[in-house]
């Protein structure tokens, strides 16, 4: 869809003032039109920090589906496994939050009311004496609100997330990663003149993936890109995300270049699932510090340091993933180590390092930058694993 940007007119203007006003986000004495004033960008810009989204003041398709999400509260309806089109919403993610606390498994609170959440619904309503059919009714919310939390001592899904990666052991052979170059086909992403050259934020990302993908390789990962040098069509994240799901992912990483109108804006950030309330991907979020560690460590990139966010691609996927943003394309000194195939070969090892540090027990960690990649690939060409 076209973003619907200030100054904009029309019935979806209405339909949205209408959400954020039911947010409190909007003053009532914020003048009563169908048109995107000022008031509604400062509205739509709370709401997008609100909820970990870019904060544009725009209204594109990923903050559309996060205020039509936002209409509903738990208890509002009643949720239940929709086949083919699953419920999604606030209510829903409240829930598995919900859920979360009191230590049943739903997985990642992504807001989708799927099979893992159904199956956590009919285990506490079994347990609480309810029919355990997995919807969510009257009953059932009512029964969530009475009983109090069953983990404390940290993080359920933390504590779950971290156990499940000391029990797959330190070693990167066999496992798949999805390595995503961002942008593509009628996307271009960031694209910058330079004399008579004209830089693009696609075309550098793949040239990125494409040596992290030879570099995983080496030591002995599997590894699925999600585009090649060319699309016909732009790949929406949500895709991108069922991709590595459909896959069976262990990691996903998703390459990017950032860009900013001024051009002193520079340096490296990493991004992992999160929100405003602490519900985070637990190995995500450990994963974003390793990528984000090694590369500064490694480049020499100014740290602008790992934030949460509920983009959709951090959000649908149901492994540690991460989005790294390797520098400004519009800044001049960004952009002269961002063209140069050595740097990005300093990029990429930093990466696979991470992933390496990733699996490794905490106790076991190594200091950021120890790690010799080459070393990694001799040990894999050997035939040696050492666990």
């Amino acid at each position: 869809m076209r973003p619907i940007r200030p100054g904009d007119r029309g019935p979806a203007v209405t339909e949205i003032r209408t959400v954020l006003a039911g947010l409190d986000l909007l003053s009532p004495s914020a003048p009563d039109v169908d048109q995107f004033d000022a008031h509604t960008e400062r509205a739509v810009r709370a709401f997008q920090q609100s909820r970990g989204l870019s904060v544009d003041g725009r209204v594109g398709a990923e903050t559309w589906r996060a205020l039509d999400a936002a209409r509903w509260r738990l208890g509002a309806r009643t949720l239940y496994h929709a086949v083919p089109e699953p419920l999604t919403g606030e209510d829903v993610r409240s829930l598995q939050e919900r859920l979360l606390e009191m230590g049943y498994d739903v997985g990642r609170a992504d807001a989708i009311y799927g099979v893992r959440t159904s199956r956590s619904v009919a285990q506490f309503q079994r347990e609480v004496g309810l029919t355990p059919d997995g919807t969510c009714g009257p009953h059932t919310t009512n029964a969530l609100r009475r009983l109090g939390r069953k983990v404390v001592g940290g993080r359920p899904q933390w504590l779950r997330e971290c156990d499940a990666i000391r029990q797959s052991g330190p070693t990167l052979v066999g496992r798949t990663v999805v390595v995503d170059a961002g942008h593509g086909g009628t996307d271009p992403g960031a694209v910058v003149p330079d004399g008579a050259l004209r830089w693009t934020e696609a075309d550098l990302v793949h040239d990125l993936a494409s040596r992290l993908e030879g570099r995983l390789a080496a030591v002995g990962v599997r590894v699925q890109l999600t585009r090649g040098p060319s699309l016909r069509e732009y790949l929406p994240d949500d895709d991108r995300a069922q991709l590595a799901n459909s896959l069976g992912a262990d990691v996903f990483i998703s390459l990017h270049l950032d860009r900013h109108t001024n051009p002193a804006a520079e340096g490296v950030a990493t991004y992992h699932y999160g929100t405003d309330n602490g519900v985070t991907s637990a190995t995500g979020e450990r994963l974003a510090g390793l990528v984000q560690r090694e590369i500064v460590a490694r480049t020499g990139l100014r740290d602008c340091r790992t934030h949460a966010k509920a983009w959709d691609l951090l959000r649908l996927t149901r492994m540690p993933a991460v989005r790294v943003e390797v520098g400004y394309l519009t800044s001049p000194s960004d952009r002269a180590r961002l063209v140069d195939p050595r740097f990005r070969d300093r990029v990429v090892e930093a990466i696979v390092a991470a992933v390496q540090r990733m699996y490794y027990p905490v106790e076991r960690d190594v200091p950021t930058g120890s790690i010799d990649v080459s070393e990694l690939r001799a040990v894999v060409a050997a035939g040696t694993v050492v666990d």
